[in-house]
């Protein structure tokens, strides 16, 4: 076993993933989340995990490598990372929050426009 000086024991280490889930749980608002995840991590470790989300959803949309490395500068070992993570279940239910969301989007702007086309009647 590997000694580090960032080694906890294990009850603790559970403890502290509990405290933060739990913390990220009880967030009511996009905002309490953005808030709390900046308060808590740097800028560079949010961008690197909103960047693995956007390539799991680049890769769920079956865009390329070359593609996604360029639209958002990574390299194609976190591509690859990316895609070995993509049948997991966190991944999933991640993916599927992203795709009601396109949904509601596309469908409030269908409605909208209905509503539009309805009231100028």
């Amino acid at each position: 076993m590997k000694k580090t000086a960032s080694l906890m024991n294990s009850k603790i280490e559970n403890q502290v993933y509990k405290i933060l889930y739990q913390v990220l749980a009880d967030a009511k608002s996009e905002v309490d989340v953005e808030l709390t995840l900046k308060s808590l991590m740097s800028q560079t470790e949010l961008s690197a995990i909103a960047k693995r989300l956007a390539i799991a959803v680049f890769l769920d949309k079956r865009q390329s490598y070359e593609h996604i490395k360029d639209v958002l500068k990574v390299s194609t070992a976190t591509i690859a990372s990316v895609s070995e993570s993509m049948n997991k279940k966190g991944m999933q239910m991640s993916l599927q929050k992203v795709k009601a969301e396109e949904w509601a989007d596309t469908w409030s702007i269908r409605i909208s426009k209905a509503l539009e086309r309805l009231m100028k009647k």
